[in-house]
Formats: C-alpha cells, structure tokens, sequence
C-alpha cells in the first residue's frame, strides 16, 4: 500500500507541478497555484491511493470496481477547470452544458495537455491532447461554444505547437479577441 500512496502523491504533485508551469507561461499565476488542491483531501487522496495504477486516473479504476467515482464528484464540483462543473439546469433542456469563462477553458487546456504528458511520458506529442478529446467527445455534455473554443486549442496545438499555443492564449484569447 506504501508503494501505491507514494506512486499516487508522486503522479499527482508531478501533474499539479506541470499544470502550474503551464498556466504561468499564459498568465494565469493563481490558477496556476490553486490548481487542483482537492486531489489532496482525504475524499479524492486516499481513493486516490487505493485505486492507484500510474498509467491512468484512478476514478476510472473506482467507477470500474463500484458503478461510481465518488473521488471524482468531489473533484470536478470543487474545481471549475472542468467542464463538467459547468452543467446545470437550463430552461430548455434538463441538464446542459453552462459557456465556460475563457480563463478556466485556458486551464482545461493546460490540464489536459499535462494529463497527457504524465500519462504517455517519453511517447507524448502534441497530437495527444486532441486524440483523447476525439475519442470521448461523444460523452461530453459540453456548452457549444466551450467546446468550440477547446477544439480551437486543441487544434492549435497539434498543428502548431506549444509556444505557438502559449502565445495564442496569453495575446488573444484571454484578451477576448
């Protein structure tokens, strides 16, 4: 179990460290030092710990194994880089996906390519991010044009790379251009 709690804070202090780097490097020094804090409580930690596997989110593992991922509803309702905290009740639909501000669509972005950069280590490119887009995004209960603006980024990275990217970001669309 030692082995699992250390492979699991590891996994995930590497990730928080990345994100952080990334969101630096697009302006976004809070987000950047707040990100994902909630992966240290002891609801998302220690399941975290049990479910531990270092090739892919232990919520998976826990979803598998219970029909649910209670580390997983804790986290994506506490921390607004998903888009699935942006869901509510809309007054055409039951449930629907909620226009995400750009600053947090800025970090999805920067989570989901530090994602994939832990996750496929020496094997990643800039292709990854938008390949694991593809193959969920028919799950996805995503506002329009949040989606719109992630495919946008996603495209911009797998076509043009991460200092492109960066750039893009930090002088054009946080700026709402």
């Amino acid at each position: 179990m030692l082995k699992k709690v250390i492979g699991h804070f590891t996994t995930i202090t590497r990730h928080k460290i990345l994100v952080m780097k990334e969101c630096f490097k697009i302006g976004l020094y809070k987000q950047g030092l707040t990100h994902d804090l909630s992966k240290y409580s002891p609801t998302e930690f220690l399941v975290g710990c049990k479910y531990y596997q270092g090739n892919r989110s232990p919520n998976n593992a826990e979803r598998e194994e219970t029909g649910v991922s209670k580390a997983w509803l804790h986290h994506k309702g506490r921390n607004r880089h998903h888009f699935e905290y942006w869901i509510d009740y809309s007054v055409e639909n039951p449930m629907t996906g909620m226009p995400m501000p750009r600053k947090y669509i800025a970090e999805m972005m920067m989570d989901r390519m530090a994602a994939s950069k832990i996750y496929n280590g020496k094997n990643y490119n800039d292709h990854f991010p938008l390949q694991y887009y593809e193959k969920g995004k028919h799950h996805y209960m995503m506002h329009p044009q949040t989606e719109k603006d992630l495919v946008k980024l996603l495209t911009i990275l797998d076509k043009k790379g991460e200092d492109y990217l960066y750039r893009y970001i930090r002088q054009v669309y946080l700026k709402g251009k």
